[in-house]
């Protein structure tokens, strides 16, 4: 049979006010119980959402959905569609000892550009290529474009972007 006890702590009493408001919190002369028995919880979460994969599954690199790239001395747009996306790929920047070089992502509104990501190289040294490998998640809202950029031809940007979930955050699983 379970067993009923009183719990006075002033930290689980802070945490109840903070997380239920609308009951009204832990107020004065009321106890807080706790039992001894055993309660097992089930998170039905990722099947309520219509997605049996887990996160780190979900977000994987497909054939089918890899919108690959390749960038030198260009800007080019990736992708303009609304939603969330995951890109990865590696960025390399040699300087040819005259001239620096970068590559960047950049986030369009439409108006304008935000470099959110960049390599840049300033040594001046023949041969020096330094290199990054890059795995983030973006989100577009409407009118945004991801864009991809390596300002001379020593500078080269590859790799692949995926859709992750649309705007309203409606999972898009691999195929």
């Amino acid at each position: 049979m379970a067993e009923e006890f009183v719990i006075k702590s002033p930290a689980i009493e802070d945490k109840i006010n903070q997380l239920l408001p609308s009951q009204g919190g832990f107020q004065p002369g009321v106890d807080f119980s706790a039992s001894t028995m055993v309660i097992p919880i089930v998170d039905l979460t990722e099947t309520a959402e219509g997605s049996s994969l887990r996160v780190d599954l979900q977000s994987a690199i497909s054939h089918n959905q890899a919108n690959v790239f390749s960038v030198t001395n260009a800007k080019t747009t990736v992708i303009n569609t609304t939603g969330y996306w995951r890109l990865i790929g590696a960025a390399g920047v040699n300087n040819d000892a005259t001239t620096g070089g970068e590559c960047n992502i950049i986030i369009n509104d439409g108006t304008t550009d935000k470099i959110v990501w960049g390599l840049k190289n300033t040594v001046a040294l023949t041969n020096n290529l330094p290199s990054l490998n890059v795995d983030y998640i973006f989100f577009l809202g409407a009118g945004d474009s991801l864009i991809v950029e390596s300002d001379n031809t020593e500078s080269h940007f590859v790799g692949s972007i995926r859709q992750l979930a649309d705007l309203s955050g409606n999972l898009v699983s691999p195929t």
